[in-house]
């Protein structure tokens, strides 16, 4: 094929930039959605696009520094949308910040996709440490979150990682009483509660991802945390498991809540005993080595599934939670290091190289349960400054110190846009 002229790449790049610039015309013409609480999130929901976002303002650093091709991608990701995270500040300052954002979607017929991430004791410690200092400091931030929604539509992601991971999760001298997980779990449904009580909106409780808590455990912890309050659960956020296996993962968590709230009565209160990504007693050989269900296998996982239909079946769907899917970055699947080449723990989740935007932000799934594919992580923004316990500040997959948790990495946005599946393009 004939390379194109610079001339003709350079107006390609300004025509992808106009577009960029004039989403936020584009989304005026959206027809609003209907109000009631049940369809707050339906197919046909279209959602909020930021037209000052990083990757928008990222294009035009990129077009000025005469890098075409990278600042085409990033007008083509600044058209898709993304969730916006609040992470801190005053009660006062939230509900602000939270008016304008629901305001700015409503004023053009779309809705927003907010993640609450301010939990106390937030991330062990650990790259994205942080939250409020209190349980009392935190429902007032909550109130504050749900103050600033008011009647606007919304949909919202509670707390990413807060119920995977607990303070009791931390280590052994973190939380010795049980006190700090207790606290954790009660602000979280504290959290879900006063969200859904917004007449518009649609709340999921994270539930980390399929490579993390078993189907039971995680059941467990969300009913624990109030997910019957709210819409249901979010998976995979900031990671990049593949899609179908969260979705796969995600069915298993909802058939588990109800096999032991709504199932037989003697299964009741008893998340304990659902299959999962690592045992299902429908398997031969199970518990014992060789074990037939692993959980980095999915060809095994038709044990779990042979589990859930021998004593699941098909709940009627009505009575299933619903979920959320964070596709941001796993168009190419989870990363995998090379073998032998870390001692210690790698990493898989922090930044990994290689990696790719996945499905497009959509309500449209075609999946029963999974409500949406949603953009929730910002794609581009680092994970921490990730060591993969080498004991030095390097990020021996980069040669460099990754930026802290949360800033704008433009190498990395660019990446995840040239390595996209499918194919980056113009959200139309």
């Amino acid at each position: 094929m004939t390379p194109r002229s610079p001339r003709r790449r350079a107006a390609s790049a300004i025509a992808a930039l106009t577009v960029c610039a004039a989403l936020t015309a584009t989304q005026a013409q959206a027809t609003p959605t209907s109000t009631s609480r049940q369809d707050v999130i339906t197919p046909a929901t279209k959602f909020y696009v930021d037209p000052h976002s990083k990757a928008a303002k990222q294009a035009l650093v990129d077009f000025r520094n005469g890098d075409i091709e990278d600042a085409t991608n990033m007008a083509r990701l600044a058209s898709w949308p993304q969730a916006e995270w609040f992470t801190e500040g005053t009660p006062d300052a939230v509900r602000v910040k939270v008016h304008k954002l629901v305001h700015r979607a409503r004023a053009v017929g779309r809705t927003p996709v907010l993640v609450a991430y301010d939990i106390p004791g937030r991330d062990c410690s650990q790259y994205s440490s942080g939250g409020a200092a209190s349980s009392a400091a935190y429902r007032q931030w909550i109130d504050a979150f749900a103050a600033g929604v008011g009647d606007d539509k919304a949909v919202i992601v509670v707390e990413p990682d807060g119920l995977a991971n607990l303070p009791r999760d931390c280590g052994p001298t973190t939380d010795p009483t049980g006190e700090l997980t207790a606290a954790r779990i009660a602000d979280l449904a504290y959290a879900v509660k006063t969200l859904k009580l917004r007449p518009r909106t649609a709340v999921y409780l994270d539930a980390g991802n399929v490579q993390w808590r078993s189907v039971g455990d995680i059941a467990q912890r969300l009913q624990d945390a109030g997910v019957q309050y709210g819409d249901g659960f979010a998976l995979n956020v900031s990671n990049n498991h593949p899609t179908d296996h969260n979705a796969r993962y995600g069915t298993w968590i909802a058939k588990c809540l109800w096999y032991a709230t709504e199932g037989p009565e003697q299964a009741r209160g008893h998340t304990d005993w659902c299959a999962s990504q690592y045992y299902s007693s429908a398997a031969p050989n199970d518990g014992a080595p060789g074990d037939a269900v692993s959980p980095m296998d999915p060809t095994t996982w038709r044990w779990t599934d042979a589990w859930f239909d021998q004593n699941v079946g098909n709940p009627p769907a009505a009575e299933l939670r619903h979920f959320v899917i964070d596709t941001s970055r796993n168009g190419r699947g989870a990363w995998t290091p090379p073998p032998g080449k870390y001692g210690g723990d790698p990493e898989v989740w922090c930044n990994a190289p290689g990696r790719g935007l996945g499905p497009r932000p959509t309500a449209d799934t075609g999946i029963p349960l999974v409500d949406a594919y949603l953009w929730i992580k910002t794609p581009g923004e680092s994970d921490g400054s990730c060591t993969r316990s080498t004991g030095g500040a390097i990020d021996p997959e980069y040669g460099i110190v990754d930026p802290p948790a949360g800033a704008w990495w433009p190498d990395q946005a660019h990446a995840l846009a040239r390595n996209a599946v499918p194919r980056l393009t113009f959200d139309h």
